[in-house]
């Protein structure tokens, strides 16, 4: 586990409880920048988790290097192309997920403000 990914479970729990103390006070505020913390921390713990996927995977391709030198180095491109079409499937997703949160907490102001 490396610093990120602690980092990022300490955010996230310090969000939820964040979050959890301003509904039960009643402080939008508070409670919004809990789940701001939360988000913030997921991220980061993601990160910390690409990074050390990212450190297993420079591992295997070391060990298989020495065991196999040739093989290695296409078998190292192959993962490697993988693993980068992997995030980018993976960034894409998140981006996509966050593009609608957006959209509907802009939604929630607009149908407010029709309320108002």
């Amino acid at each position: 586990m490396n610093t990120d990914q602690i980092k990022g479970k300490l955010q996230n729990v310090f969000g939820k409880a964040e979050e959890s103390v301003g509904e039960a006070v009643g402080s939008r505020d508070l409670a919004q920048a809990g789940a701001e913390d939360r988000l913030k921390g997921a991220a980061k713990e993601t990160w910390g988790n690409a990074k050390d996927t990212a450190h297993e995977v420079k591992e295997t391709a070391r060990t298989s290097a020495a065991a196999h030198e040739d093989r290695a180095e296409v078998e190292g491109a192959s993962l490697r192309d993988k693993i980068v079409n992997g995030a980018e499937n993976l960034k894409d997703s998140i981006n996509a997920k966050l593009d609608h949160a957006k959209e509907d907490e802009h939604y929630k102001r607009e149908e407010i403000r029709r309320t108002v």
